[in-house]
């Protein structure tokens, strides 16, 4: 099952690429929960490029990485990647108003649709927040 989350980000294509792509820049905002943050972030944004996210919770309590292989890179439109057996895509739709972030991801079995919807959701909000604050 595919899930589907997206924001409107006020913010000019440029920089909301590359705060969805720099390493830097994730490490603030790729976090669901303010008890949790992302301590590094490695990317080699091509095409069989790897990327990670450490995702850690702030007491050190609990930990893991996020982590991939990109499979289509499109400039300022498109990023398609895999992890492990799951794929997802992030499409940057630019508009009048800003940039629409969607993200499209197959769905995992250990946690409810609804856990997952809502986690993913609230990373993509914290990464609207941040590029806002920052462009």
């Amino acid at each position: 099952m595919k899930l589907t989350v997206e924001t409107l980000v006020h913010a000019p294509i440029a920089r909301v690429w590359s705060a969805y792509t720099t390493p830097a820049d994730i490490t603030k905002w790729n976090f669901a929960i303010d008890t949790w943050h992302c301590p590094r972030a490695t990317v080699d944004l091509r095409e069989g490029g790897a990327f990670s996210s450490r995702m850690e919770a702030k007491d050190g309590s609990f930990g893991f990485d996020f982590a991939g292989t990109y499979t289509k890179i499109v400039r300022h439109e498109l990023i398609e990647y895999s992890f492990g057996d799951r794929s997802g895509a992030v499409e940057f739709l630019e508009s009048a108003n800003g940039v629409t972030v969607r993200s499209t991801f197959d769905a995992e079995t250990e946690h409810s649709i609804e856990q997952q919807r809502d986690g993913w959701q609230t990373i993509l909000n914290n990464f609207k927040k941040y590029v806002e604050a920052t462009a």
